[in-house]
């Protein structure tokens, strides 16, 4: 038997990276191969039956698991961010979340006879979105930057504000469950426990991270553990109570002064994601088909409500007074994908509740999984064409993610952001980053590559990706990263200074993709250049200024950069080498051709006084000729 669980767990686990992989290859939803694969393995084939194989373990997994994504989750709910993203998401999060419970509650209600707390518990299950189905959709689809932001920070948003509702609701239909209780007493003690509980943990871990009263090893892994520990003291004192617990107590974390966990947000974003591939087979495989069936038509019309009257309502209600147009409100009307944090919750709750012998309980996961089936099929599926009908594409973006923030890199950055393109530096450097700030760049500080940064890095308006760090071993990885997201020939590196033996060592892909600025240049040769005192300017070639101009007054050593030609951001590569007239030239001035430049300035002076000396001769000369005609 021991054996039996050890080979499943590794199975499962084998399944849950091919899925993500295939999901990441494919530009779709993780949790689309994670459903199918999960219904393949289980009711399909009975591979899995995660009841048999854990036994007594799997509702202590299934809630452990659960009481991490929701702190997880929680973590990312920064009041301010929610303030700093426009009139229209704050809506969505606060109103919209409401006017969505309300329409599918009722709508369940009436059509599948719920009785009213199991409609208002399934109606708070399934107003989650959720970053991990949002992010791969925009991803395909590339609306207008402004849509993309509000749908991916709805969906960071959202995450905890729905499994805070979820939780509240089902706390109330558990205390009501109980006849041996009085249920307004045993809610608030419940509430005061959560609230309670929940901030003053989440203040002790903060003091614990503002002062560093850990070593930087031990702080994710103390993190964690406190985490699962108050969940666990907080059901021992009150049943059912720790989901609140955590969920408070990630919330007042992530709003606490002076605390830094973008390294615990990376971490636990990591183990999430297993979490959540692990728990979604495990939870598809559970699935009973013959429930999911007996839904009837009336399951597929409380999906039509979800699709087609409570999105559309929420947005167009939330969009009153913002600037969005008519041809914005339909399409974010058209894209609300449930996620992995509505299957694994409802089916904790439903476990749970089955226990307490509420009626109702057994139909709460087949119905959110046909929401989430429903949703993101349908909808992965039509929203590109959507978009393309309505007019919201984004058109090329020109503006540029560049990984290093060096002073070259700050440099080129702030003579483009004169020029009104977008530009963000990303570094792993905190000295880097802050240099960058305060010259007012827009920055990213951690990894490019990571699971954060594809929830938090703005990349509004950005098409392509130079890199120009030190960071030999990170270099490759960013830039395979970004070549899959932006396309292979939309990714520039700069060239090594390896030896031939170990360019051999390199992909092609990647060494194609090092020709920025030349076939010559290197991270070392720019920041030497910068050391000795190059300069990066701007200048227009014209018929005035020719591309002869340019090189008889800079000479060879002058670097092109970045062309701009009518609106559109060009790159010098290795491969363009040559410069056109009308067009505004950013180059790279090392010192030598400064004093090029100096020395035919003098010049062109010490011409012009020569020159204005032989006119102010010739003019005098002139005069005495004619005061001595003037005296005859």
């Amino acid at each position: 038997m021991v054996e039996q669980i050890t080979a499943m767990l590794g199975l499962v686990g084998v399944l849950s990276l091919i899925c993500q992989w295939i999901g990441w290859k494919m530009r779709l939803p993780a949790i689309l191969p994670l459903l199918l694969c999960g219904l393949i393995m289980g009711p399909m084939f009975g591979f899995i039956n995660p009841d048999e194989i854990f036994g007594d373990l799997f509702f202590p997994i299934i809630s452990l698991g659960v009481a991490v994504i929701l702190f997880e989750g929680a973590l990312t709910l920064n009041f301010k961010e929610i303030k700093g993203h426009g009139r229209m998401l704050t809506n969505l999060v606060s109103i919209g979340t409401l006017i969505t419970w309300a329409c599918i509650g009722i709508s369940t209600h009436f059509l599948l006879d719920f009785n009213w707390e199991m409609s208002m518990l399934f109606g708070a299950l399934v107003v989650v979105t959720g970053p991990t189905v949002i992010v791969p959709m925009l991803r395909s689809v590339k609306p207008k930057s402004e849509l993309a932001s509000i749908l991916r920070w709805e969906g960071i948003v959202i995450d905890p504000i729905g499994a805070l509702l979820a939780v509240l609701v089902f706390e109330f239909i558990a205390v009501a469950a109980d006849p041996t209780t009085h249920v307004l007493y045993a809610l608030g003690y419940m509430l005061g426990l959560g609230l309670g509980f929940g901030a003053v943990m989440g203040f002790c871990v903060g003091y614990i991270l503002r002062n560093n009263l850990l070593p930087h090893y031990l702080k994710n892994t103390a993190v964690l553990t406190i985490m699962l520990g108050v969940f666990v003291a907080s059901n021992l004192v009150q049943q059912e109570s720790g989901l609140l617990t955590v969920t408070v107590m990630g919330i007042f974390l992530a709003n606490m002064r002076g605390v830094d966990i973008s390294d615990i947000i990376e971490f636990k974003e990591t183990l999430t994601v297993l979490l959540i591939s692990a728990l979604f087979i495990l939870l598809a495989a559970r699935l009973d088909s013959n429930a999911l069936l007996s839904l009837g038509w009336e399951g597929i019309v409380v999906l039509g409500v979800v699709m087609f009257i409570a999105r559309p309502l929420s947005v167009w209600c939330c969009g009153i007074g913002t600037s969005l147009t008519r041809a914005d409100k339909w399409f974010l009307s058209w894209m609300a994908p449930r996620g992995i944090v509505a299957a694994a919750v409802s089916s904790l709750f439903a476990i749970k509740l089955e226990q307490s012998g509420v009626e109702g309980a057994e139909l709460i996961v087949p119905l959110v999984f046909l929401i989430i089936i429903g949703t993101v099929v349908i909808q992965s599926l039509t929203a590109g064409a959507w978009a393309r009908f309505l007019g919201v594409n984004a058109g090329k973006a020109q503006g540029l993610l560049i990984f290093g923030a060096a002073r070259f890199p700050r440099e080129l950055a702030k003579v483009l952001k004169s020029k009104n393109v977008i530009v963000t530096l990303a570094d792993n450097n905190w000295d880097n980053i802050r240099l960058a700030r305060m010259d007012n760049i827009a920055v990213y500080f951690g990894n490019p590559t990571s699971e954060h940064a594809a929830n938090y890095l703005d990349m509004k308006g950005i098409g392509r990706l130079l890199v120009i760090s030190p960071y030999r071993q990170l270099n490759p990885l960013v830039s395979f990263h970004y070549q899959d997201l932006l396309g292979s020939k939309r990714v520039y590196g700069l060239m090594h200074n390896e030896d031939a033996s170990a360019r051999h060592q390199l992909s092609e892909s990647y060494q194609q993709s090092l020709c920025l600025f030349g076939d010559s240049v290197s991270y070392a040769k720019l920041a030497s250049l910068m050391a000795q005192g190059a300069l990066i300017k701007i200048t227009n070639i014209t018929d005035n200024f020719s591309v002869k101009h340019f090189r008889d007054r800079y000479g060879e050593s002058a670097m092109p950069l970045i062309y701009l030609d009518d609106g559109k951001v060009i790159i010098f590569t290795a491969s363009d080498s040559e410069l056109k007239t009308g067009i505004e030239l950013i180059y790279l001035l090392p010192v030598e051709a400064q004093n090029l430049a100096k020395i035919q300035d003098e010049q062109i002076a010490r011409d012009s006084l020569v020159e204005n000396e032989a006119n102010g001769e010739a003019k005098l000369a002139d005069n005495k000729s004619d005061e001595a005609d003037n005296d005859t």
